[in-house]
């Protein structure tokens, strides 16, 4: 007579769990090729990628003894570290399944059907305006199959009842392209559903195989093999101009109520909406015209934290450009936003805090407002560098499309902006991602930067890119001219005594960033009432002649004064190309109103 099997334990879920969440790592790739819904931005495999490396890295890290404390800990990491449409919806399927097992220190066949239903409604629950043909569809033919075999088994044993599940899961996903008419037109399966049968075969792997399923396997399923060679179609007709930024955030409170928070979202236009987690923490995930808009209005029902903003158009562009090297930056470089458009560059924004609140700079707070506020705020406005998650998931992003990539980043000496690019990279792939520390920032960064992409659109490899900003870098100078230097004493940029001295003697400071990337005072001036073009006459001085020049002339909420420097200049230097631009948070927090900054680079 055979021995009756256990019920499904703590440390058996655990290595299975791990074993799926593998697979569908290893398998990202392909997920982000066949990615057409709801829009073709080529990021569902990452998402998903991420979502249940938050897993990895934080529930599946430690061992546990108990089902139930194992899945409420697996719910609480996938609400927050879920990222993008299938990645929230899958946390809320993880969540609600741990809602319903939480008590649980094992589950038979009975209790994992009851769990899985839990989930299945939860994910549904999840989105504003459920769509079949999606990962949702194959999640409740799981479901479905899970609650039949339930009832037929004799001895609780969950695992024959999970391989039949998988079967009806793999169907499932093989019918979703007759589901909806644009997985059709382009001839793939969902790719968020996908990445749900392959979490199931990973985990199927583990119960077949036992530990060596661990070891991730490259195969897929036999209904994807028909996608693998499929390349992704051009998005432009997928995404709503009108709600061209993918935005998330987890809303952190008391008593949130989905339906008032939905509700809100709504109101304010908000498409794609998907509401994982519960009364204590929520994952929001949307698309919309502004994501400001989106985080103020969650700040109505708690505390707004893990913010991200994509711009769905501009990922299009960039996957749609024939070039081996990607070039990002982060938004400490004051890059005219149109060089940024035509060249692909992608921009990580670096954080500002204000009257108590966190915003991503010029997305969630535009330049210009953050003069506004920082004119009547009472207290000093603060910057922090993007965490290394914002620049993981530009970095994994563009490596889905290009072989590699090079960040221009703010200078080391100033900022640890570059070295949450470092970790980042390091995360991503250091053999593919490359750093480069511009020992600059504001124009001069943006110039670097430019440069690099520049070169990138002309086809040029990572070395020769990376061999001319060395060669520019020494030669890319910034200055800075401050009437009011009380922001940037307060902030610790320039030593205490010089205020005073410069309030007496009527002194306008001049600033330099330094060689080495830091920045210090270099002079000063006495002409308060033409300011702008005595700089233009102490920079023209410190030159080299006869060198034509590339050149970014920002202001701190000081358009008439740059105007008036940038007419200046142009009397006097060769300038071959050269932008006003109304510097960001990243310096101008630390500046102070009504500074001028100037930034040059030889012409190529």
């Amino acid at each position: 007579m055979a021995t009756a099997r256990p019920p499904l334990t703590a440390p058996a879920l655990r290595r299975a769990l791990i074993a799926g969440a593998r697979r569908v790592i290893a398998g990202r790739d392909l997920l982000n090729r066949i990615n057409v819904f709801p829009v073709a931005d080529g990021d569902t495999g990452n998402n998903l990628a991420h979502t249940l490396g938050s897993l990895l890295n934080g529930a599946l890290s430690r061992r546990s003894r108990h089902i139930g404390e194992l899945l409420l800990q697996i719910g609480d990491d996938a609400i927050d570290g879920a990222r993008g449409n299938s990645g929230a919806i899958l946390a809320q399927f993880l969540y609600g399944l741990a809602e319903y097992a939480r008590s649980r220190p094992e589950l038979d066949a009975a209790t994992l059907a009851a769990a899985v239903r839990h989930g299945a409604v939860h994910a549904r629950a999840a989105l504003a305006h459920p769509v079949e043909g999606t990962i949702l569809s194959v999640i409740n033919a799981f479901a479905d199959a899970l609650d039949e075999a339930a009832l037929a088994s004799r001895d609780g044993d969950p695992r024959p009842g999970f391989a039949a599940a998988l079967v009806r899961a793999r169907s499932a996903l093989a019918r979703t392209p007759q589901q909806m008419a644009l997985l059709h037109k382009a001839g793939v399966v969902d790719a968020g559903a996908k990445g749900f049968v392959d979490l199931l075969e990973g985990i199927a792997e583990f119960v077949d195989g036992g530990p060596r399923a661990l070891r991730v396997h490259a195969g897929v399923s036999a209904a994807n093999e028909a996608c693998a060679g499929h390349e992704q179609a051009p998005a432009h007709d997928a995404v709503d101009p009108q709600r061209r930024w993918c935005s998330e955030c987890l809303v952190i409170g008391g008593g949130i109520e989905r339906a008032r928070l939905l509700a809100a979202l709504e109101a304010i236009g908000a498409d794609s909406v998907v509401l994982a987690g519960g009364e204590a923490r929520m994952r929001v995930h949307a698309h919309v015209d502004a994501p400001q808009r989106l985080f103020d209005t969650c700040a109505a029902f708690g505390a707004v934290e893990a913010m991200k903003a994509d711009d769905m158009l501009q990922q299009q562009r960039s996957v749609e450009r024939v070039q081996r090297v990607a070039v990002v930056t982060d938004s400490a470089a004051d890059l005219p936003e149109f060089l940024a458009e035509r060249y692909g560059l992608q921009v990580v924004p670096v954080r500002v805090s204000i009257d108590g609140r966190d915003y991503l700079d010029k997305i969630g707070l535009a330049t210009d407002e953050f003069y506004r506020r920082m004119a009547g705020s009472a207290g000093l406005p603060r910057t922090s560098q993007p965490p290394p998650g914002d620049f993981r998931r530009a970095f994994e992003f563009l490596l889905g499309h290009r072989a590699e990539v090079l960040y221009v980043g703010l200078s080391r000496a100033v900022s640890g902006t570059l070295q949450s690019g470092e970790q980042a990279a390091a995360r991503a792939d250091p053999r593919r991602v490359q750093v480069f520390d511009s020992f600059n920032a504001a124009g001069g960064q943006a110039l670097l930067a430019w440069r690099a992409a520049e070169l990138a659109g002309d086809g040029a490899e990572l070395a020769a890119i990376v061999a001319e900003l060395e060669r520019l870098r020494p030669l890319t100078r910034t200055w800075a001219m401050a009437r009011d230097i009380s922001h940037a004493v307060r902030g610790g940029r320039i030593p205490p005594w010089a205020e005073p001295l410069v309030r007496y003697t009527g002194l306008t400071p001049v600033a330099r960033i330094q060689p080495e990337g830091r920045l210090g005072v270099s002079g000063g001036l006495f002409a308060r009432k033409h300011a702008p073009e005595a700089f233009a006459r102490h920079l023209a001085r410190r030159l080299p002649k006869r060198q034509r020049w590339r050149a970014i002339v920002g202001h701190c909420d000081a358009l008439g004064d740059g105007e008036r420097l940038l007419e200046a200049l142009r009397r006097r230097l060769d300038l071959e190309q050269a932008w006003l631009v109304e510097t960001g948070p990243a310096l101008g927090a630390h500046a102070g109103r009504g500074a001028l900054l100037v930034s040059v680079q030889p012409a190529p």
